[in-house]
């Protein structure tokens, strides 16, 4: 492979026996297994842009590095990204078609992260969701009364469950709490969406440990016939996105996997929006998927949820800021993400927007999209608060932060 070419992928520091390391990982999946590199390793693969040659690259480490590294070395390295699916060459293709063709062939979407991020047995699962909501963190395994009124929205977490326990048991006891809906209509980040469509569907069915959580495919179809675009172009999206596979493996906790329905909708970035100021909803992608949406929902009768798998800050070094996540910067991120929460709690979209725009996203609110579709849907609905919390990550020197609310 004379001008290698490393695929667009995850890169981020991390600490190991007091050395500096850096993890490749995929996001999309393709590249099951993550790669851990030395910084001299990394400086090369930052080379691996298509152009550069071989000797090139031979010339920049040695200008770099002071030394000249060999070829065969070079040839170790890219095979080895390479049997890992990390470049872009024909052994990646030929995954990537293989992939997509078992992926679109299935009935479900398979439960991606069972018995990495949570439990994959059943049994050993309800018993580690279970523990999630007891005190003093959790708000207790059983509902202490029943409000006869359904929740119009319920804003929950995508973090890792594990990191998310509270947050997590908070909004699913919420929902236990309330008459149960019977389509959900669930807003989850796409993360890694990068083409021109928003917003990407799938008709499968979620699987989850306890049993598939069922998509309203004809739903999803009507819904797909009003929309101007093509809300199938990216369903691929879906194999591996976290941030609805964990709204569907609690909705079947909490509820079971059947009386209801889902419809599974990715919100992919709406930065160009930030970068320009533009309203979100004056952009015709938006506009025309929640006129969409609005229609469907009023001419569907049965008690409809909208629920948005989202997480708020993600700030530190292996988000690109120069600075670690420490204590202080929890302390600031806590107070400028309450202050966004209150746009939340009075229903109002457009201030939501307008106080990510303030800093341009400094923060990098990893659910501004889903939670703005979510605000526009559900405008002027009051939410309440249940549960706030920041996963730190020392190890990254990086933290995550979280909620949970209800919206009634």
């Amino acid at each position: 492979m004379e001008n290698p070419k490393i695929r667009a992928v995850e890169a981020f520091p991390v600490e190991q026996q007091d050395q500096t390391l850096i993890c490749l990982r995929d996001p999309s999946g393709l590249a099951p297994e993550p790669i851990m590199l030395g910084m001299g390793a990394y400086f090369i693969v930052t080379l691996f842009d298509g152009r550069m040659s071989l000797k090139d690259i031979q010339a920049a480490f040695s200008k770099r590095f002071g030394e000249m590294i060999p070829l065969e070395k070079l040839d170790e390295l890219i095979a080895a990204l390479d049997r890992a699916y990390f470049l872009d060459s024909p052994a990646f293709h030929e995954r990537e078609r293989r992939v997509r063709e078992e992926f679109l062939a299935s009935p479900d979407r398979p439960a991606a992260l069972a018995g990495l991020c949570y439990e994959k047995d059943p049994a050993k699962l309800r018993l580690e969701l279970a523990a999630f909501f007891d005190p003093p963190e959790g708000p207790g395994r059983v509902a202490s009364s029943k409000n006869p009124a359904p929740l119009a929205g319920l804003i929950a977490p995508h973090i890792d469950p594990r990191r998310g326990a509270a947050a997590y048991a908070h909004a699913y006891h919420e929902l236990m709490s309330h008459e149960l809906p019977e389509l959900v209509v669930i807003l989850g980040t796409s993360h890694y969406g990068a083409g021109p469509e928003l917003f990407s569907a799938t008709r499968k069915n979620y699987a989850t440990p306890f049993g598939p959580v069922t998509t309203d495919a004809a739903f999803i179809d009507r819904l797909a016939a009003r929309y101007q675009g093509d809300l199938f172009a990216d369903e691929m999206l879906h194999r591996g996105e976290h941030s609805i596979e964990f709204q569907a493996l609690f909705l079947a906790y909490a509820l079971g996997v059947r009386g209801y329905q889902v419809v599974p909708i990715l919100v992919s970035s709406f930065h160009e929006m930030v970068a320009s100021g533009v309203t979100p909803a004056r952009d015709s992608r938006v506009g025309s998927f929640l006129a969409a949406l609005r229609a469907e929902l009023e001419a569907d009768n049965r008690r409809v949820l909208i629920l948005a798998g989202v997480d708020f800050a993600h700030v530190g070094k292996k988000f690109g800021d120069d600075f670690a996540a420490d204590s202080t910067v929890a302390e600031r991120v806590q107070r400028e993400d309450l202050q966004l929460i209150e746009s939340i709690k009075r229903g109002d979209p457009d201030a939501f927007f307008a106080d990510i725009l303030k800093d341009r996203d400094a923060r990098r609110i990893c659910g501004l999209s889903p939670m703005y579709t979510q605000l526009e849907l559900l405008r002027g609905r009051s939410a309440r608060l249940l549960k706030y919390g920041i996963a730190m990550e020392p190890q990254s020197e990086s933290a995550v932060s979280f909620a949970s609310l209800a919206i009634d």
